[in-house]
């Protein structure tokens, strides 16, 4: 069992529906990582949040996942966040669990945003995704399923919440408000990776990218408004003393979610 996992977050401008400009973009960051075990990007970390996705989409054989595990491979480390993927006549907004071994677990966002007209171009996912990984169980998901709660709910004993993000400046309280609650909520550690500046429908991204112990105690050092990258260490004999310190997961309620 691995009592830590180090998660590097990378709080980045994304340049408009360029793939190969964003990848390169990246590596730059990635590359000046040492001893991570978990790289998290952005959502939709190859093109900004945009709704032309027949311009963008890839596939799961396509250059960014060959990329991803390329990169993963060579750092030694799993690398996540989410991209326009086209499979089976749909486009999705999915995010990759890219492990160095060459293993890939995806999760479809669930909640397609309808503010921005998502559910017209993007397929929903119907699938809560636990992606187990040196002995961490994490669960990934999409920036607008950050406002329900129900799907987020911890009745797997999941140790980290994982979000990656477009969020935008205009609704950030609601974000920082929000991922704090996550942690609280169910005893797991909560780190949320958002992106910053402007994309190409003016909109504007302050980063806000956070980690959060299972108390809701801040333990990032990440800048507002700023390109950057910083690295945690999780750890699980933190998750262990207080959940079993406090019990507070032992009197969750039961429930059957429908999708």
């Amino acid at each position: 069992m691995s009592n830590s996992l180090t998660v590097a977050i990378i709080q980045t401008d994304l340049v408009w529906e360029n793939p190969e400009a964003n990848r390169k973009n990246i590596l730059d960051k990635v590359s000046t990582i040492q001893g991570a075990d978990l790289i998290v990007l952005p959502e939709m970390f190859t093109s900004g949040f945009t709704m032309n996705a027949a311009s963008v989409a890839e596939t799961m054989n396509g250059k960014t996942i060959s990329w991803l595990k390329l990169l993963a491979k060579e750092k030694k480390a799993a690398i996540t966040g989410s991209l326009v993927i086209y499979e089976h006549k749909n486009y999705f907004n999915r995010l990759v669990f890219v492990e160095p071994s060459g293993k890939i677990t995806h999760y479809n966002k669930r909640h397609t945003f309808t503010l921005a007209g998502e559910h017209n171009v993007y397929t929903a996912g119907v699938e809560k995704v636990i992606v187990d990984y040196k002995d961490w169980k994490i669960c990934p998901l999409i920036c607008y399923d950050l406002r329900f709660p129900v799907w987020a709910r911890n009745i797997e004993d999941y140790d980290l919440l994982l979000y990656v993000a477009n969020w935008p400046k205009v609704r950030v309280d609601a974000w920082d408000t929000l991922l704090k609650a996550r942690a609280i909520e169910n005893m797991s550690y909560c780190i949320g990776v958002n992106r910053v500046g402007l994309d190409g429908n003016n909109y504007e991204y302050t980063g806000h990218s956070a980690a959060y112990d299972v108390l809701g105690h801040r333990i990032d050092t990440l800048p507002v408004n700023e390109v950057a990258v910083n690295v945690v260490t999780l750890e699980k004999n933190h998750i262990k003393k207080y959940r079993n310190k406090l019990g507070f997961l032992k009197d969750r309620d039961n429930f059957n979610l429908e999708v």
